[in-house]
């Protein structure tokens, strides 16, 4: 008998012949025929909790691959859940491809059960929303969302699939699935490259800025390269202090959301800013500071053009940005760096390592100072172990104190979004099973999306998640005190006992309630062998790695140093 294939085969056959090895879900009923096809496929299905986690999940397996995580889920709610990661896959210009559930073609515009219009739901964030009408353009169709998540800037694309076209047998006989795509690349100009040479060259304070277009055993590498062949320092854009081994000698340090006025003033004092595969938001410009009036910047990118309202002159070169680096790397100088450079070099380094050493700090009284556990398991994991992120200030102990050698990772939010550490900590233990995975955490976002941790459990990930339990939404508290003295609400949390928690879960649970239990619960936590929950007792009164509040009398919030002089 002749085999048959259906839609849904069609399209699981598209998504595996182009590298679809893993895919995360919330079961649901208007995809039943997808799930079917995918049990006799190669593609691993991770049933999650909740569909926000599950499109986290995927949006992490985008950004460690390069090639869009997967999602499915239900119409309507399912789709309303998974809306915030096709945010932040915007926001951070990672490729995710959100394959939704729909109504019957029959239904569609009827206002049928859990009915959406994802045209307009998903219009000002995905790169595109493609609703497969006729079975017979399911492989074209999947292979044109999928080339699209990758093209250009990487983003989000929604696929939807009306539940009565996934069974419909296809015609055409047995699918085939096509070759995965090399996509496309804009190729720089040789010339100009040698001009961008010429003028680093000649620059006497001159600053490579590094972005999430570089992430990758070969982005990591070119950017070394190049910035040792032309010895320019390198910083790097919010949540990519990875592409860099922070102990390197032109390693200046990172843009982020409370970058240190010393360092603001540095990076605002260099005469030529060389932007090479980061968007230019907010962050990355220091609200809108960088460039600086006088001060050049050359933005390389694939993608959108340079922020609007930028201070100084902009300039735009539209290409690869690996392959710009390459050239780069391998163009060699006319001319020695003129007088100061080194020094120049040496002055972005001696600012980052003011602040990159804990140095221990009197008992604030009410729970331990989470730098102190960060700078713990930064010095007790592997060299290649990864790190991943959820939001909260929480995260501004890691970003100071975590150092990432040549060979580790880092995965965060730019878009700041809560929920994203346990289900990224879960896509990266099933991504690198023989890795050390360590997730951070705050206890509020622990409590929206925490429950991953069952998924954690069944798949037997050998996870580690930190949480920092200090009772508070720490990050609103802190705007609090800044903007309304004295007058808390809405930010106080009554948590859990999170030993108890984990153990219920199946998970192993450590508690540290004090500075002298730090290391040998960092250490009995990266020696487990499956998933590990370390609650830390964290003070409130150090907020941040920046700023602390006086809980005596709650409203007054000053800053506070705690770095040390070495690296």
């Amino acid at each position: 008998m002749a085999f048959a294939p259906r839609v849904a085969d069609l399209i699981v056959g598209a998504l595996a012949g182009h590298g679809v090895d893993r895919t995360y879900c919330v079961a649901g009923e208007s995809f039943l025929g997808l799930l079917d096809a995918l049990v006799d496929s190669s593609v691993d299905v991770v049933a999650c909790r909740h569909e926000a986690s599950a499109a986290f999940a995927a949006l992490a397996d985008g950004k460690m691959t390069g090639r869009p995580g997967v999602c499915l889920v239900n119409r309507g709610p399912g789709a309303s859940n998974a809306a915030i990661a096709v945010h932040a896959a915007h926001q951070d210009a990672t490729p995710l491809l959100l394959v939704v559930g729909q109504v019957t073609r029959g239904d569609l515009g009827r206002d049928g059960f859990q009915e959406m219009n994802y045209d307009l739901a998903f219009a000002d964030q995905a790169k595109g929303v493609l609703t497969l009408i006729e079975g017979g353009h399911a492989t074209e169709t999947t292979i044109r969302a999928l080339l699209l998540a990758t093209e250009g800037r990487p983003g989000p694309v929604v696929l939807v699939l009306p539940e009565d076209v996934l069974t419909e047998l296809a015609p055409g006989g047995r699918p085939v699935p096509a070759a995965a795509p090399g996509g496309w690349v804009a190729r720089p100009d040789e010339e100009a490259v040698r001009e961008v040479v010429r003028r680093v060259s000649r620059a006497r304070r001159p600053l490579l800025l590094a972005g999430g277009a570089l992430v990758g055993a070969r982005g990591r590498r070119v950017l070394r390269e190049a910035a040792e062949r032309l010895q320019v320092p390198v910083a790097v854009s919010n949540k990519h202090q990875d592409l860099v081994d922070n102990a390197h000698p032109l390693y200046a340090g990172h843009l982020h959301l409370a970058t240190r006025p010393e360092q603001r003033e540095l990076f605002a004092s260099a005469d030529l800013v060389l932007a090479v595969g980061t968007r230019l938001d907010v962050v990355t410009t220091q609200d809108r500071t960088l460039p600086a009036p006088g001060q050049s910047l050359l933005h390389v990118y694939s993608g959108e053009r340079g922020t609007p309202g930028a201070a100084g002159q902009v300039e735009e070169m539209r290409c690869d940005p690996v392959l710009f680096l390459e050239l780069l790397a391998d163009c060699r100088p006319d001319a020695e760096p003129p007088p100061g450079r080194g020094e120049w070099a040496a002055s972005l380094r001696e600012a980052e390592c003011q602040l990159a050493t804990w140095v221990p700090v009197p008992d604030p009284g009410d729970g331990v100072p989470f730098g102190a556990v960060v700078a713990s398991f930064s010095s007790l994991a592997d060299d290649d172990a990864i790190v991943t992120l959820d939001a909260g200030n929480f995260s501004s102990w890691v970003h100071r104190y975590y150092r990432f050698g040549g060979a580790g990772s880092l995965l965060g939010l730019g878009c700041g979004a809560m929920g994203f550490g346990v289900p990224s900590g879960l896509a990266a233990a099933l991504r690198h099973p023989a890795r050390q995975v360590i997730t951070f955490v705050g206890d509020g976002g622990f409590l929206m999306t925490g429950n991953e941790l069952a998924t954690v459990v069944q798949r037997r990930a050998r996870l580690v998640v930190v949480i920092s339990d200090n009772g508070s939404y720490g990050t609103i508290r802190q705007h609090q005190e800044r903007a309304y003295p004295g007058r808390v609400v809405a930010t106080e949390l009554h948590n859990p006992d999170f030993v108890a928690l984990a153990d219920a879960f199946g998970a192993r649970g450590i508690e540290i309630r004090d500075e002298g239990d730090v290391s040998s619960a960092v250490g009995a936590a990266l020696a487990g062998d499956g998933p590990v929950v370390v609650s830390v007792r964290s003070s409130l009164s150090w907020i941040s790695a920046h700023q602390r509040i006086d809980l005596k009398t709650s409203g007054s919030i000053g800053h506070h140093a705690t770095g040390g002089n070495r690296c």
